[in-house]
């Protein structure tokens, strides 16, 4: 009997595998670009001179607020202080803070409204660090831009580029995710997984603590499935549900129950049902296959929704709730969205960034409006939030 799977949003019929399913968008033999439902964009938080929310102005505001009227958002991730975004065209469009180039439109100049990313419509996926971004075309070719501080653009230099560059010529990339400091996570349809930029706390899983400005490989296996690393540590998941850590441990944001800093990929436990995530700055949020949500790490401002500001070196579920869908950490703040299609968070909100029409900070999950269609969060790096909705 065939089977019904689905990639970025679009569900299609057939006996593929997930590795056979990222060969395919790379070949280009899906739609091209394989773009789903577009959705209402709706940000909150600081605004300032950045103009980070895209409503046209330097207004802070601590409730959801509509960006525009289009229907037509599909991916979005945030930097520190700025927003890039993918709509179902496949065309990629950013806002915010610019200082660095990590706009992508050839300037540093900022926009407090959305600016489209050149004119190409195959854009597939985009992941944004603090002053750096990375994208994925539907060719399966991989490009960044910014600031590149540590090399974390794989370009084999540490120059700043203000417009995408494309890193190498393999078009056999499937996911990437910028750290929110200065270095990069990617794997490829292989299923190998490879890292570059700042590994000044062994981060890139290399074995070691050397910078790297173009792509190395992490280890031999060809199993990994999901990465999602925070500021200096990463977490990823492999096709087995296993979850795997290296990085800066000062906090326990590891989850191996101490404190040490690993420069190679650790396991968290043995379990086999962890699915994906979000890393803060300083610690992490990660899902299990039963909908439970665990944290774990620095919680100076309550951002492991533990009701508590206590610190934990290994994984706590938050709550007993069995219904927690996405996930999405800020600095010091955490997004979630449940199977119900409500929203919740909690963490700092000096900011107005938990969009509860306040700037209290809390340390257990608060419920944003009473709305049920929420669809995606974002993992942002700065003092705002970001969700879609249908």
């Amino acid at each position: 009997m065939a089977t019904i799977v689905s990639i970025s949003g679009v569900q299609y019929s057939g006996k593929w595998t997930l590795q056979s399913q990222a060969q395919a968008v790379a070949a280009s033999t899906w739609p091209n670009p394989p773009i789903g439902t577009g959705y209402y964009l709706w940000t909150w938080g600081e605004s300032g001179t950045n103009g980070t929310l895209g409503l046209g102005n330097q207004t802070s505001y601590s409730s959801p607020k509509q960006v525009g009227s289009l229907t037509t958002w599909y991916q979005i991730t945030g930097g520190r202080n700025w927003m890039l975004t993918i709509k179902n065209d496949g065309s990629l469009w950013t806002w915010g803070n610019n200082s660095q180039g990590q706009l992508g439109l050839g300037n540093v100049t900022y926009y407090s409204s959305p600016k489209q990313v050149g004119a190409l419509t195959n854009w597939l996926k985009v992941s944004a660090g603090y002053y750096s971004a990375a994208a994925i075309k539907s060719d399966g070719s991989l490009w960044t831009w910014g600031f590149n501080l540590s090399g974390e653009c794989g370009l084999g230099n540490r120059t700043k580029y203000s417009s995408p560059k494309q890193v190498g010529s393999l078009t056999t990339w499937s996911s990437v995710a910028m750290a929110k400091i200065y270095a990069c996570f990617a794997i490829k349809t292989d299923g190998t997984l490879w890292s570059w930029g700042r590994n000044a706390d062994g981060q890139l899983g290399l074995g070691n603590r050397t910078y790297y400005s173009s792509p190395k490989q992490v280890g031999a296996l060809t199993t990994w499935a999901n990465i999602f690393p925070g500021g200096l540590h990463l977490l990823a998941t492999k096709t087995d549900g296993t979850l795997w850590v290296c990085g800066k441990n000062a906090d326990g944001q590891l989850g191996l129950g101490n404190r040490t800093s690993y420069s190679s990929p650790k396991q968290v436990g043995a379990l086999t049902t962890w699915s994906n995530g979000g890393g803060g700055v300083y610690f992490s949020q990660v899902l299990k296959t039963d909908g439970t949500l665990w944290s774990w790490g620095y919680n100076g401002n309550g951002e492991l929704g533990q009701n508590n500001t206590t610190y934990y070196s290994s994984p706590k579920q938050v709550g007993a709730l069995t219904n927690w869908s996405k996930i999405g950490a800020f600095n010091n703040t955490t997004l979630a969205i449940k199977t119900d299609g409500t929203l919740w968070d909690w963490g700092y909100g000096g900011n107005g960034e938990l969009g509860l029409n306040n700037r209290t900070t809390y340390s257990s999950p608060k419920q944003v409006g009473a709305l049920t269609t929420w669809t995606q969060v974002s993992s942002s790096g700065g003092t705002f939030g970001a969700a879609l909705k249908t």
